[in-house]
């Protein structure tokens, strides 16, 4: 499809958040990237990562104890993703560019590709969210109908209640389909790849070998096939069940936009700011426990509108974006709980599979 183009305005919201953005860090004399409340809890997650990893495989505890162990590596890798990857690859994690580098790359080691994230979500998603044949992350053709522009299949109908299946697939599809299929057929979605340098290829396949090692031939060595079989798919499904609920709700609950360009001019309605508000949500933002977990993804209206500060700012900045937003009378999706969002995804789903 066509790149669509978002309407302008004389009197930019966006401009006016901006400002109001600016001011507050001015006046705050506080940095927008991470600080050392950040940097406690990216060591936290590493540390955890590396000793869960070690006595998994090297020191394989009774089956109990590592099953649940392989619960708890799924749930740190999903949330270094979170906290430390993503912060990283919008280069809000540190004000030194080598650090951001740095903890971007982390997701190169947890099995993914930080090249093909950066053009999948920095540049595709964040400019076109909910925009179907655009936006990746509502393309899950022809498993879920996730927009009325998408064709409907009987079995659409159920959807609401075996995407907890498919979510859980999530993880071991992206290292192992996913990446794969974007690499070789150089475009995410209608958009083309961005041109890969020699090292982009040489990091790419290097640590798709280096994955396989740490995650499949190492632990097969160490404790036999089946042990591995089981802790994988134990360890796997869930990091992909966190990671696809949790970004699942921030753009596909029932009050979010799902926007189709103009036939004739190409362009979207609203201004990209608006586009932005119309198409994401929050939920739990007064849950310290899934702030701190979910790395203030929890926060996407904040995140959407300034992608380049760190989500340790989220709560603070929302207070401003709310206030705006009222004056402006522009919506302001919320839920209150998790629990409540859940609700509104799984509605959703119910929605596009029998409409």
């Amino acid at each position: 499809m066509v790149t669509p183009k978002f309407s302008s305005s004389a009197q930019s919201f966006h401009a006016e958040l901006k400002r109001r953005i600016n001011q507050y860090f001015e006046e705050k004399g506080k940095s927008t990237t991470g600080n050392m409340t950040l940097y406690t809890k990216a060591i936290i997650l590493l540390v955890a990562f590396v000793f869960t990893y070690v006595h998994l495989v090297f020191f394989t505890p009774v089956t109990w104890v590592a099953i649940l162990e392989c619960l708890l590596l799924g749930g740190i890798v999903a949330a270094i993703g979170f906290n430390i990857m993503h912060d990283g690859a919008h280069g809000s994690f540190s004000k030194y560019k080598w650090l951001n580098q740095v903890a971007a790359f982390s997701l190169n080691v947890l099995g993914g590709s930080s090249f093909m994230w950066n053009v999948k979500h920095n540049v595709i998603h964040h400019a076109y969210t909910n925009v179907d044949g655009l936006d990746d992350d509502i393309d899950i053709q022809p498993w879920m109908r996730m927009s009325t522009t998408q064709p409907k299949y009987k079995f659409h109908k159920y959807q609401h209640i075996y995407f907890w299946f498919l979510y859980a697939l999530l993880y071991i599809l992206w290292i192992f389909v996913l990446d794969y299929s974007k690499y070789f057929a150089s475009k995410i979605g209608s958009m083309p790849l961005k041109k890969m340098k020699l090292g982009d290829h040489i990091t790419f396949w290097a640590f798709k070998v280096f994955n396989l090692f740490l995650y499949v031939g190492l632990p097969i060595y160490m404790v036999g096939f089946l042990p591995w079989l089981v802790g994988f798919l134990v360890f796997t499904m869930f990091a992909g069940l966190v990671l696809s609920i949790v970004f699942q709700l921030a753009h596909t609950v029932e009050h979010t936009a799902f926007p189709v360009p103009d036939v004739n001019t190409g362009r979207l309605e609203d201004e990209w700011a608006v586009h932005q508000l119309k198409t994401t949500a929050n939920f739990a933002t007064n849950n310290k426990l899934v702030c701190w977990l979910v790395g203030g993804l929890n926060f996407q209206v904040e995140h959407h509108l300034f992608p380049k500060i760190s989500h340790v700012h989220y709560p603070e900045i929302s207070k401003i974006i709310k206030k705006a937003c009222a004056e402006y009378g522009i919506p302001y999706i919320e839920y209150p709980k998790t629990r409540l969002a859940i609700a509104s995804h799984v509605s959703f789903l119910k929605q596009m599979g029998r409409s």
